[in-house]
């Protein structure tokens, strides 16, 4: 099959164009930086023709509630007439467990309009929303610090590898559109500012965790679920432990 990915230059997107070159398919990686730009509508026509599946693990260079929202919106909107126009068979999109379930955060709302303009246009499609990647949690606890220490929220959070995303990124990408959500998330449940005070140990660092059920996550107010599944959810095979080995073995290499 073809199957273009959107923002195929970036963490996931590299990942599953390789994954893909590695089954046979003919992956065709999608960004600015190879010509193709779902703002302009630059490339859009050339990179799907021919192809049966688009998967978008685009992001918004800017995190600002106007320009993250306009950009989702734009982009999605651009990237889903081009695929009626291509006659794709099925639209693939990334996003976020519980990004319906924090209304305070624009980045959230942005996504929430990305998956509605998903649903709304009669496309086969299958959304993807993963947990917060290991990758990245030390960006969350650092948007926590506060001078000398970190102020974290003690509520649930269940982060995973973007190798596991990536591999089930994968599976739905290969398979029949569900037309509806599929959710995945980490092996392990922490809370947010226990895992801070391991992050930050694991670095070396001696400032504090406090723990504070008020602090906002980017400015966002959380509830005790609201990073985690509320229901079935398919579970990713690396522990935190195993990827922090993993990630040492890469810096020893």
């Amino acid at each position: 099959m073809k199957i273009v990915v959107v923002g195929g230059t970036g963490l996931i997107g590299s990942r599953l164009v390789a994954a893909l070159d590695r089954r046979g398919h003919e992956a065709v990686a999608a960004s600015p930086g190879t010509g193709v730009n779902t703002l302009t509508g630059e490339g859009l026509a050339a990179a799907l023709d021919g192809a049966d599946v688009v998967v978008d693990v685009s992001n918004s260079p800017s995190f600002e509630d106007g320009p993250v929202l306009e950009f989702f919106r734009t982009s999605t909107g651009n990237l889903l007439a081009a695929e009626a126009g291509a006659g794709v068979r099925h639209h693939v999109a990334l996003s976020i467990v519980g990004v319906d379930r924090i209304p305070d955060s624009g980045y959230m709302r942005a996504k929430v309009a990305q998956e509605e303009l998903i649903v709304a246009s009669g496309l086969p499609y299958s959304i993807l929303r993963a947990t917060q990647f290991f990758e990245f949690v030390r960006a969350i606890v650092d948007a926590g610090g506060d001078g000398d220490v970190v102020r974290l929220a003690p509520v649930s959070i269940q982060p995973l590898a973007a190798d596991d995303v990536v591999a089930t990124l994968l599976e739905v990408t290969l398979g029949a559109p569900v037309n509806g959500v599929v959710e995945v998330a980490g092996p392990e449940r922490f809370r947010l500012d226990e895992l801070g005070r391991s992050v930050l140990a694991a670095s070396g660092e001696d400032r504090e965790v406090v723990t504070d059920p008020g602090a906002t996550y980017f400015g966002a107010a959380l509830a005790e679920r609201s990073l985690v599944p509320l229901g079935d959810a398919r579970t990713g095979a690396v522990s935190l432990g195993d990827w922090r080995a993993s990630q040492a073995a890469r810096l020893a290499s």
